[in-house]
């Protein structure tokens, strides 16, 4: 009964949060309008953008999450934690990579001039994507990291010893688990790039490329158009939540039960063609995911050392949002991590953050100065955004050990707080790392709803380094997008390394 009232509470609390500025927003607007024909086209681009960006960053995100679970080598923890860079990087430094690598003079075309090939570019619909793929790939191989490293290694040994093929072992073990990862998955990403702003922003490359979240943008930033806005926003969120909706309906099956935690020797991943595939495999994605990186962090050398307090301060407030934020997620997710749960969750990331914060604005502005709560109003709302993916982490492992502690538990008389301590928290550790980092790490890079009640006094360092940019310091915000990355993968690894402790990874 008390895990129920706390679920309750939790969802009342996310409902009110996601729907309440919303309401706000449409009130203040008064009557909604009619869909242009260019809010239609934006409709379409978003839908089929974010179902290619899915589609392909969960497609490759498998055979690397395969390769990572039955390979064992030196380095490998830095590996999956450097592979995990390029989803908490701040978007704009992010591109800001992207574009040396594959923009007009970037690596890639310097590559192909000198080869004497034509020139490729990176706007357009295939710039969206890449870039889309470049920011998800890494949770799409986390997410089904997660679901390899829960098939126990009893399920394997007893296939090895049943002599089954390493087709059989896909089909018998592999499979069913990705048919019950990878619609969740899926969903995440899918409605992350619906959502999409500074991407297509960036390299969208003109008015046939533009997504819902840019045309909300130009309904709030130039004509003040709060109805229509408003409109886009809820069209946005109800195709976010179908979507959710109709993969957590797909990603139905049970796990493989329990097992002793032994780790799991991979007998049918020894022939040498195995072995090739998969260093190929990681190959490949570590020169895609970390060689934007490396020039993020080649032209942010130099800017370190001019860095002022005012960028410290930042650095500071930022940290404090992170932790907050990870608190506070993490407190509304544990008790949601159920199919319910997860599905209200989505709404997180499926909200626009510019309605969102204007909706707040709004709601704020009667009894207190919103700049007086910057930091705080960040923090929640870090906090809701990052709630999908620490359900989605969250949830396969919570609904295993349901599945095969609960009778033991029940005999044993744990129940309330020493069934969390003694069974729930223990096992769902790993996982709860690694959702504690990627939401620590989300929530330091964002540049969001701080971006409409900041001051120079109270802003965070992705908003410093914007204000550096604009003042045309490009050496002082390299080397402040070089703190802001250190700083996100610090976090990562921190909360993700306390998860992994006595764990096989």
């Amino acid at each position: 009964m008390a895990a129920r009232a706390l679920a309750i509470i939790a969802a009342l609390m996310v409902a009110g949060l996601v729907f309440g500025p919303v309401t706000a927003v449409i009130w203040r607007a008064g009557d909604l309008p009619a869909l242009r024909a260019a809010d239609w086209q934006a409709l379409r681009f978003s839908v089929w953008q974010a179902t290619l960006s899915a589609f392909f960053s969960v497609f490759f995100a498998i055979p690397v999450a395969r390769a990572l679970a039955r390979r064992s080598f030196p380095g490998r923890g830095l590996l999956v934690a450097l592979l995990g860079a390029p989803f908490i990087l701040p978007v704009i430094v992010a591109i800001l990579g992207l574009l040396a690598v594959f923009g007009q003079s970037g690596l890639l075309n310097s590559a192909l001039g000198a080869l004497g090939l034509p020139e490729l570019t990176i706007y357009g619909l295939h710039g969206v994507v890449i870039a889309h793929v470049f920011f998800n790939l890494p949770l799409a191989t986390r997410l089904i990291l997660q679901g390899w490293l829960a098939i126990p290694s009893e399920r394997f040994r007893l296939a090895a010893a049943l002599g089954l093929t390493p087709a059989g072992i896909f089909r018998t073990l592999e499979a069913p688990m990705l048919i019950r990862i990878a619609p969740g998955a899926f969903a995440v990403i899918f409605v992350i790039c619906l959502s999409s702003f500074a991407v297509a922003l960036t390299l969208g490359g003109g008015p046939r490329a533009t997504t819902v979240e840019l045309a909300i943008y130009q309904a709030v930033r130039f004509d003040f158009d709060l109805g229509r806005a408003a409109l886009l926003a809820v069209l946005q969120l109800a195709l976010a939540l179908t979507a959710g909706l109709i993969a957590l309906r797909l990603s139905t099956g049970s796990g493989f039960g329990a097992g002793l935690d032994r780790t799991v020797h991979r007998m049918d991943a020894a022939s040498p063609w195995h072995r090739v595939i998969d260093t190929a495999c990681l190959i490949a994605v570590a020169l895609f995911l970390l060689l934007p990186l490396s020039m993020v962090a080649l032209r942010g050398l130099p800017g370190m050392m001019s860095l002022g307090p005012e960028v410290w301060r930042a650095a500071s407030h930022s940290v404090f949002v992170a932790l907050g934020s990870t608190a506070l997620c993490l407190i509304w997710a544990l008790p949601l991590t159920t199919r319910w749960g997860e599905w209200l969750g989505l709404a997180g990331i499926a909200l626009s953050p510019l309605v969102l914060g204007t909706g707040l604005f709004l709601i704020v502005r009667p009894f207190a100065n919103p700049f007086d709560l910057a930091l705080y109003v960040t923090t929640t709302v870090n906090a809701l955004a990052s709630l999908p993916f620490a359900l989605r982490i969250l949830r396969p492992q919570a609904d295993e050990i349901r599945a095969t502690q609960s009778r033991l538990a029940a005999t044993l008389g744990l129940t309330g707080w020493a069934w969390l301590r003694w069974v729930f928290l223990p096992r769902l550790r790993r996982p709860l790392g690694f959702a504690a980092g990627l939401t620590a790490a989300l929530s330091m890079g964002d540049l969001g709803v701080i971006a409409l009640f900041a001051d120079p006094d109270r802003t965070t360092l992705p908003m410093q380094i914007y204000y550096l940019m604009r003042s045309y310091q490009m050496e002082a915000a390299a080397g402040a997008a070089l703190l802001l990355l250190i700083l996100s993968l610090g976090a990562f690894w921190i909360f993700d390394k306390g998860g992994r402790v006595h764990a096989a990874t």
